[in-house]
Formats: C-alpha cells, sequence, structure tokens
C-alpha cells in the first residue's frame, strides 16, 4: 500500500548516493503531523497544500490521508504502546523521530501495511530528519511489531470492570475527560459511551448543503454521484475523497457543511412567530456556512440576515459564503448589542447564536482537537457563550425566538451555559420544544425540550440546540 514516490527523496527529487529514499505519501503525512504538533496547525488546513506541493493525487494522496488522519486519531494509543515499547516515555522523545515513530506504529497497528516495509520507511523516514535516532527508532518499531493492537491494549489497558473509563479512553483513544464528559452526556450508559467512541474514530463522510432557492438536493446528488442526506432536506452525501473543484462549490449552489449544523440552523427558521419576520441575526457567524444556509432561507422568505463576526478574516469568508444573498455582515463583537448601533436591542425577530466551544462534537473531523484542548479551556468559553447568549436575548424582540447552538455534547457547554445564560438574562424567557423543529421522524431525541444530535445516532456532529422564546 501507499503506490509509487519511494524512489524519490523529501523534496520530490531522485535521491543523490547515500541519502535514504522516502516514500513521498509517507513523507507528507509526516510533514502534516509535524505541523500539527509543532505549530498548532489543523490537518485539514495544512494536509492539503502539502499534498499540492508534493503533486500526489489519487492513491498516494488517499494514503497519505489516511496516514495522516489515523496517526492523529489513535494518538493516545499509539503513545501509550510506544512508551512500553521503548521503555521511556513518549514524551522523553525527541520531536521528530516521535512524530515518525507514531506514523510508523499507526502502520504497523491498523493498517494492512506489510511490518517490514512499515519498518524500514520509517526507519528512511527517521534517518532523514533523525538520523542519530535511526538505530533507536528501528529497535522500538521492531518491539511495537512484535504483537498485534489488540495484545498490546490486552497488556496496557486498566481493567473494564475497576475502571471502565480509562479502559474505554486507552482502548478507543481518547483523553480520559472527555470520555467522562460524553458518558455524563449520554446519561451514563458505557454501552453507548463506547459506540460514540467507536463512531469517533472512523473516516466521516463530506456532507454538502444544497442551498434552497438555488438547486435541489435530489439534483446535485445525481450531478455529483453522491446521495440525498437521511434528515436535512438540504444535504447530499458524497461518496468519498475531497469536494474539490465541484460545480456547485464554485457556482455557490452547495456549500460543504455537516448535516448537524443544517438541521440546527434551520430550526430557527421552522420556529412559530407572531409578528414580523424579516430581520434574522447570525451573533457568531465565522466561518459563514450557517451564515449561507440562513440567507439562503431569508432570500425565499423577504426576511434579511445580519452576519457578526468578531475576526476580521473570519468575517471575510462570511462574506464569500453569502455572496449573492440578503446579508449584511459586519466585523463586531456580538456581545456588543445595545451598546453597537448596528445592533440595536429589542429588534430582531430571530436569532442564532453559534457559540465558540470546544468543539468535541466534531473529533470525527478534526481528530487532533482531542489532544489540543484541555478542561482547563471550559471556564473561559462557557463565560463567553453565557455572554453572547444574555447579547442575543437582548437583541430578539419580544416574541422573536434565539436559538443556542454549539457543537459539544459538554453538560457545562450546554445544558449549564443556556440555563445559566436565561437564568442571568433579566428578559422573561421560554424554552420551545425544539424536537418538532427538526425534520419528522428523527430518533433518539431524547425528552426535549433541547436536542442533543450524535455520530453514532444520526450520523452527524454531536450539535446540541437549545431554542428559547422572549417573552
Amino acid at each position: 500500500m501507499g503506490g509509487g514516490g519511494g524512489q524519490r527523496d523529501r523534496d520530490g527529487r531522485s535521491p543523490r548516493a547515500g541519502r535514504p529514499a522516502v516514500d513521498l505519501p509517507r513523507q507528507a503525512a509526516y510533514e502534516a503531523i509535524e505541523a500539527v504538533h509543532r505549530d498548532d496547525a489543523y490537518a485539514n488546513l495544512v494536509l492539503p497544500g502539502i499534498l499540492r506541493d508534493r503533486r500526489l493525487h489519487g492513491r498516494d494522496a488517499a494514503f497519505a490521508t489516511e496516514l495522516t488522519y489515523g496517526t492523529l486519531r489513535v494518538r493516545g494509543t499509539l503513545d501509550a504502546i510506544l512508551t512500553a515499547a521503548a521503555g521511556r516515555d513518549v514524551a522523553r522523545i525527541d520531536p521528530q523521530p516521535r512524530d515518525a515513530l507514531r506514523l510508523g506504529a499507526y502502520q504497523l497497528l491498523y493498517t494492512r501495511v506489510p511490518a517490514h516495509a512499515a519498518v524500514s520507511s520509517t526507519v528512511d523516514l527517521v534517518r532523514s530528519v533523525a538520523p542519530g535516532a535511526t538505530g533507536f527508532a528501528n529497535a522500538v518499531l521492531r518491539e511495537v511489531a512484535g504483537k498485534d493492537v489488540d495484545t498490546w491494549l490486552t497488556e496496557l489497558a486498566p481493567s473494564a470492570e475497576t475502571d471502565p473509563i480509562g479502559h474505554a479512553a486507552l482502548t478507543y483513544s481518547h483523553p480520559q475527560w472527555i470520555v467522562r464528559a460524553f458518558s455524563e452526556a449520554l446519561g451514563g450508559d458505557l454501552g453507548e459511551t463506547t459506540r460514540l467512541l467507536i463512531e469517533d474514530n472512523q473516516r466521516p463522510p463530506v456532507h454538502l448543503c444544497v442551498r434552497p432557492g438555488r438547486a435541489d438536493a435530489v439534483e446535485v446528488a445525481d450531478e455529483v454521484g453522491g446521495a440525498p442526506g437521511a434528515f436535512s432536506p438540504y444535504a447530499v452525501y458524497l461518496p468519498g475523497g475531497a469536494p474539490g473543484e465541484l460545480a456547485v462549490l464554485a457556482d455557490g449552489r452547495a456549500h460543504v457543511q455537516d448535516e448537524g449544523s443544517q438541521l440546527v440552523a434551520a430550526a430557527l427558521t421552522a420556529a412559530e412567530l407572531d409578528g414580523t419576520d424579516e430581520r434574522w441575526l447570525d451573533l457568531c457567524a465565522g466561518p459563514g456556512g450557517k451564515a449561507g444556509l440562513l440567507g439562503a432561507l431569508a432570500a425565499q422568505r423577504g426576511a434579511r440576515l445580519t452576519a457578526v463576526e468578531v475576526a476580521e478574516h473570519r468575517a471575510n469568508l462570511v462574506s464569500q459564503a453569502v455572496r449573492g444573498l440578503p446579508v449584511t455582515v459586519l466585523t463586531a463583537d456580538g456581545r456588543t448589542v445595545g451598546r453597537d448601533p448596528d445592533l440595536p436591542e429589542d429588534t430582531f425577530d430571530r436569532v442564532l447564536v453559534d457559540a465558540p466551544c470546544t468543539g468535541l462534537g466534531s473529533l470525527r473531523r478534526r481528530p487532533e482537537s482531542r489532544w489540543r484542548r484541555q478542561p482547563s479551556d471550559l471556564p473561559a468559553l462557557t463565560r463567553l457563550q453565557r455572554e453572547l447568549l444574555g447579547a442575543a436575548l437582548r437583541a430578539v424582540r419580544p416574541g422573536g425566538v434565539v436559538a443556542y447552538v454549539t457543537c459539544s455534547p459538554h453538560v457545562v457547554e450546554t445544558h449549564v451555559s443556556v440555563t445559566e445564560a436565561a437564568r442571568r438574562s433579566g428578559v422573561p424567557v421560554d424554552f420551545v420544544d425544539a424536537r418538532p423543529l427538526l425534520p419528522a421522524g428523527m430518533p433518539g431525541l431524547g425528552d426535549g425540550p433541547t436536542v442533543q444530535l450524535w455520530p453514532h445516532r444520526h450520523g452527524t456532529d454531536a450539535m446540541f440546540l437549545a431554542v428559547l422564546r422572549r417573552g
């Protein structure tokens, strides 16, 4: 597996005598993983450029992508095994050979790459980035290769009976605090928590959002060789790979967006209103996916959307996403409602708060986030969430509705944040049952009034939705 490129060096040239030949797909994966750990980069942002620079296409690009995302996804398990195999904590291994060893161990334990090919290619990679560690890397990888992943986990994982969280964390490669948070959000059901962890480790499909009024989902599905979504009337599932240069994206008929994000944005527009329905507000609009869908729906209903984004570069992305739609983009802090003349109080009919959060609901798509996020991130985030929702409740008119959305199932970011913000808002607020605002027949929506979507139940990111009506 891995295809061609094995007879070229890291710059794509034929190697000079004495220089190691590094397989290009593995080199590309290594560079992406190194950027993630060295620069706090996101793989989905850096990998496409690396593949382009390396001129990798087809099977080679697919192999590099699988190595990158797979290694990042199961890093916790790999590090535990490498620590045991090396006889020293993985944190004490220098960064370059450490990332190469992770890449090699992933191939040995999680792919069909023959052991000799995984070891020799990784040793070549180490020789090119950290020559002094070549012998060490060879010894560690041969130790790793001596057992399959199930045997390693049997030896290293805590007992499922006495430490079920620790067992699940190592077995399914999630930090313990995230496993605990998922379990709490699922009512302590460890069986369902395990199903979620397994689903989190699967490669997610690409979802398109077909913009209403510009195209039809069934027609777009036929055009791109995909399938209409299971729940959102605007969703199309792509059969695989990157959407790349699809015409439906280039001409603004659709954009890439998880089906769960489509569902929670559309739910805001499904809530019944008395009185006017002309002024909509997206208070945290970057990078613009939900604003694009809301803008298209607003165009059909004679409404206008104001999209607010505090970061200028993200506001520019929103402007690109809503081109040609009845949307005004403001570069502003959404918490300035009532102080910014463009964000008056008691004015908007519908308000979306897609609040900044830990992103624990999209770990399938950003696998490195599970290792980057920490419990210490929560206090600042939840304070911001409550302040933004408070601003939204000031912005909405009496009788209008606010949708509070997070891409996280963490109870502190969902139920605690929304109830605390409503309690502190100083305005009368009623919770609207969000379940009827989603398509009929969706399973597993719970007891209401809020809704939590799940990868293992719905095939979406783990989006949370609360809908509030101002009294």
